[in-house]
């Protein structure tokens, strides 16, 4: 396989590559380095099979390899970049989809997209399926965000249809693990830092908002079985055992242990107030579910920021 991995100095792409790396593949990364880590690129450098090329994908991309699967990861996708990188997110899920379409196109790849959970914005439908068509608000402070994931499914679904390029559309859900940003924005990250450093743990609204956290490795899983997969519909990836906030909060305090408490602060605008994906469609198309308990996984997770914090 020579697969392309667009992000891959983020969270999820750093995961990703290393997967790929591991099962024998050359693989080629890129990134700008908007969201993603310089500690990453450099540790995947270290295996001779992983070549980095630093580029925005905004711009253009046009290699001379020949590529079997362009994986896009490529966004920043953290609610603190929905300010001060608004416009950023909505060219890199427009400009930057159309490139690696092109470059699927030019090359006779398979481009897996990761979409997100955002698109079915603040349910009506719970769980969510892959039919529902979402309750977004397009002028909103996460408009870029989810309103740019949208566009870049309809883009992609047209493109399919005009050209015939192969495309896999990821939705994916609240992920987490090793190499996280400890400044992500994100609940976890959040809670394990302020956790760690002694701080009150800073839950907005009243912490009854949920969400389905699913563990890094399971959903790399199923991101290589969608590529390997003839289905082109949208697939929720995601692990469907719902949690409140407020109960991650407490679990992430006693596993470290600590005085840390719970503080509430302002809830965010259009904040979804549930979160659950339907992975039926998943397990059937490709076999699929995560595996890795929660416990566990933050076992995993907090070690990680243990190890790595200044």
């Amino acid at each position: 396989m020579r697969p392309l991995v667009a992000g891959c100095a983020g969270f999820i792409g750093y995961h990703l590559c290393k997967r790929l790396l591991d099962e024998g593949a050359r693989v080629i990364g890129i990134d700008n380095f908007a969201s993603g880590r310089r500690e990453n690129a450099a540790d995947l450098r270290a295996n001779p099979e992983f070549q980095f090329i630093e580029t925005d994908i905004s711009e253009s991309v046009d290699l001379d390899d020949s590529i079997d699967v362009v994986y896009n990861l490529a966004c920043p996708a953290s609610p603190i970049d929905f300010g001060s990188r608004r416009l950023d997110i909505l060219r890199v899920c427009s400009a930057g989809v159309w490139n690696l379409l092109d470059l699927c196109r030019k090359c006779g790849a398979t481009l897996v997209h990761s979409s997100t959970s955002e698109v079915y914005g603040d349910p009506l439908e719970h769980p969510q399926r892959e039919s529902y068509w979402g309750h977004v608000n397009p002028i909103g402070p996460r408009a870029c965000y989810d309103e740019g994931k949208r566009f870049a499914e309809a883009l992609i679904t047209n493109y399919r249809k005009q050209f015939d390029v192969e495309t896999r559309v990821a939705r994916i859900f609240n992920t987490y693990g090793p190499r996280m940003r400890a400044s992500d924005g994100r609940a976890l990250p959040n809670f394990i830092t302020q956790a760690l450093t002694g701080q009150p743990l800073t839950v907005y609204g009243d912490g009854s908002q949920t969400r389905s956290f699913c563990f890094v490795s399971d959903l790399v899983d199923g991101l290589t079985r969608l590529a390997r997969s003839d289905f082109h519909e949208p697939v929720n990836l995601g692990n469907p055992v719902e949690i409140s906030i407020k109960q991650v909060a407490e679990e992430v305090i006693e596993r470290i242990g600590g005085k840390s408490e719970i503080v509430h602060i302002e809830a965010m605008r259009d904040d979804p107030k549930v979160r659950r994906p339907d992975i039926s469609r998943a397990r059937k198309e490709l076999a699929w579910e995560p595996l890795v308990p929660r416990d566990e996984g933050l076992e995993k997770t907090i070690e990680w920021f243990r190890q790595t914090a200044p």
